[in-house]
């Protein structure tokens, strides 16, 4: 049968970007959030619950697991997104009686229900009769049966199966009162496998590029096909650029626009499971994802339609190594206090779908939590304003892939483990918490800091495909300015363009490498009205579609910052170079931008070596009512870049914190809090005339404190 099938995800990812270009033409910010605080009631503060999954027990353990969840004090439970072969078993042949007899069971135990569709898990049914809907990794490789997240979303016939199972799902519990919300899928992605390259991918990715550039000359040009000869005659010879088809590089510009359908494909299956949903459900019912917050190849701003993002997040698990001798049983301070920013932003409301309940199965290695540690990360949750929190599951499981995955009861589905004891230690106190709140205005100190870091997937996905140095490491550059931030106890919001910077007293564009000149002129507005602006290295080198400009290199942003050139330099890993700032040296050998300035700019920092030695690193610059600093040098500690932060702040009279490594202080709903994530004992800056509701000045390791002033 011939395909005349027009993806829905060109209505989202073309039409609604040509409406918010116009909206960002005037600086407004759109909403398309549809109030979600409404679902939320505030003096709750946070919700906490946990997953289970009926359909793995024996029905004689549902009763009672599901009445110790209650008894513990969890206020939710989560269903349903892996348990499609038990919903269908057979194609057409529907088995929703055990799904009927759990819901009813979280009814009589007062618990409500997060309810999931089942489409990261195609049963075997459905994949051996249509082997068609299946991905393929970059090798070629047709990924089969067996885990999860292997279907193509760019099969026609995935989604009409989909659609199906969907409509089932919320006609059936649309109008129960016990299901408060709907997860969709479970953290889209493809895992390791990353990208599609299947059929499916390939014709729609055609489709995909044919409505951008409407003619195949115009991507000729903006790919740069006559370079090695690429020039097409047709989208129909178009490919998807895969690096295991090719003997060299692939094109940049063609593996960004890969990179841009992929998201939008990712954000389109969402996005037409959250359009089936809303057909039959009732609009107290949410909808919502969780995402996996550094997964690059799925944009949660592209899913905005959504009533709001939920994210996933694990710490201790052996890649992050946190603070100190002991920090990689507690992660990176900044770890969850990231998630928390990015998230919250995009619809104003967001919550933790999984978070760590211990000990996992899968990383690098798996520690045991630091004692604390969760109880530590579920506050940490709370201070970032998110809605719940939703513990990674109720019980271990005793077969399958998870065998050794904590849960909150222990493998006899009796005794509570280690861990488990630490939610209901935090369930206990959020009923006290919940006592003192009151409706209280941010106080006015953190007004006063509050920062933006802007940011769009475009400069991370150009950047990892031409970093230009093997140091060079995006998040990592942005979570140097971010840690440096927290440090001084600034509340952060990491925004896209669509938000409006006057907002925000401080905003950070980090590497902001893909621009236009209407960003530079709205850049160039928000300083002039009073605000400071902070750029970093590599901003501005090329447009939207990653060309070098045909002009001095950087071009649109010299006159911004106060500069007549800039070039950069990069250095082997073992050589470190100094910068000097007010006397005190520095050092890096990631990227360095060296800068020739114009009279209207102050010099704040010089390379201190090399043949540019006495050059300017870091410009700062005072236009209209505001500020403009640029940040020449990507330093691997960071130190550089705190410490002009600092004087930025202490040159607009905002008077900061200094708080060690490790050490966080944060404040959502009226209360504050204060957490230690280093290996040491540390003392939190808790005023005098505080009322400490929780903890001690004095922290040990993986502790919190929470007061009111």
């Amino acid at each position: 049968m011939k395909n005349n099938f027009r993806p829905s995800y060109y209505n989202f990812s073309i039409k609604h970007k040509i409406v918010l270009s116009i909206l960002l033409l005037f600086g407004i910010q759109p909403s398309f959030s549809q109030e979600a605080e409404k679902f939320f009631n505030k003096k709750d503060l946070m919700l906490v619950g946990s997953y289970y999954y009926p359909e793995q027990w024996p029905e004689s353990n549902w009763e009672r697991d599901i009445k110790k969840m209650a008894e513990l004090g969890f206020e939710f439970t989560h269903f349903g997104e892996f348990a499609w072969s038990t919903m269908e078993p057979e194609e057409g042949k529907y088995n929703f009686e055990w799904l009927d007899k759990a819901v009813a069971l979280a009814e009589k135990n007062h618990l409500k229900v997060i309810l999931c569709t089942p489409t990261p898990t195609p049963p075997v049914w459905l994949t051996e009769k249509h082997p068609d809907i299946l991905m393929v990794n970059a090798e070629g490789r047709t990924i089969q049966h067996g885990a999860r997240q292997q279907a193509s979303w760019s099969s026609v016939r995935y989604r009409q199966y989909v659609d199906k199972i969907v409509t089932l799902l919320a006609k059936r519990y649309g109008n129960n009162n016990t299901i408060c919300g709907w997860q969709i899928d479970n953290e889209p992605s493809h895992y390791g496998a990353s990208f599609d390259y299947s059929e499916n991918a390939q014709k729609a990715y055609r489709i995909w590029l044919a409505e951008k550039y409407k003619s195949i000359d115009n991507l000729n040009k903006v790919w740069g096909n006559t370079f090695w000869s690429q020039t097409y005659n047709n989208f129909e010879q178009i490919r998807i650029p895969n690096p295991k088809e090719l003997v060299q590089q692939a094109n940049p510009h063609a593996i960004l626009d890969f990179k841009r359908f992929t998201a939008d494909q990712a954000a389109d299956f969402v996005i037409l499971q959250k359009n089936i949903l809303r057909k039959y459900i009732k609009p107290s019912q949410w909808v919502t994802t969780n995402l996996m917050p550094q997964y690059s190849a799925v944009d949660p701003l592209r899913m905005k339609e959504l009533d709001f993002q939920t994210y996933t997040k694990y710490l201790a698990e052996g890649y992050d190594m946190g603070q100190g001798e002991q920090g990689f049983r507690m992660g990176s301070a900044n770890s969850i206090g990231f998630s928390n920013d990015f998230f919250r932003p995009i619809n104003g409301v967001s919550g933790v779908m999984e978070l760590q309940p211990g000990q996992v199965n899968w990383g690098l290695f798996n520690p045991q939590t630091m004692p604390g540690a969760v109880r530590m990360w579920m506050y940490h949750v709370m201070a970032g304003g998110n809605k719940f929190v939703c513990n990674y599951r109720f019980r271990q499981p005793l077969s399958g892939g998870e065998q050794y995955h904590y849960g909150i009861m222990k493998t006899d589905g009796i005794n509570v483990s280690r861990s488990g004891d630490e939610y209901v230690k935090v369930i206990k106190e959020l009923k006290e918490l919940r006592k003192w709140y009151k409706p209280e205005a941010i106080p006015d100190i953190l007004n006063k800091r509050k920062t933006a870091i802007l940011y769009n997937p475009d400069n991370r996905w150009e950047m990892e495909y031409q970093p230009q140095t093997n140091q060079w490491d995006y998040v990592e550059h942005v979570n140097r300015y971010y840690k440096a931030l927290k440090s001084m106890g600034a509340p952060v919001d990491v925004i896209d363009e669509s938000h409006d910077f006057s907002k925000y007293p401080f905003l950070i564009a980090p590497a902001y490498q893909l621009l236009d000149e209407q960003l530079v002129s709205r850049w160039k507005t928000y300083v002039e009205n009073g605000g400071n602006l902070v750029l970093s290295c590599r901003t501005g080198q090329k447009d939207r579609e990653a060309h070098l400009w045909e002009a001095l290199f950087q071009k649109p942003i010299l006159e911004l910052i106060g500069a007549k050139e800039i070039y950069f330099d990069l250095l082997p890993t073992k050589l470190m170079a100094k910068v000097k700032m007010d006397e005190t040296s520095f050092g890096w050998n990631n990227w360095g931008d060296v800068i020739e300035p114009q009279d209207v700019s102050t010099v704040w920092a010089s390379y201190d070596d090399q043949f540019y030695k006495g050059k300017a690193a870091v410009l700062h610059r005072k236009l209209g009512r505001g500020t403009v600093t640029y940040i020449g040098p990507d330093t691997d500690d960071g130190q550089l870049e705190k410490e002009v932060l600092r004087k930025i702040f202490n040159k607009a009279n905002v008077p900061t914190l200094a708080l060690p490594e490790g050490v966080l202080v944060e404040y959502s709903n009226g209360f504050w809090y204060g957490f230690n994530y280093s290996s040491y004992d540390q003392e939190i800056p808790v005023p005098t005339n505080a009322k400490i509701l929780i903890g001690q000045k004095l922290l040990k390791p993986a502790e919190v404190v929470i007061w009111k002033e």
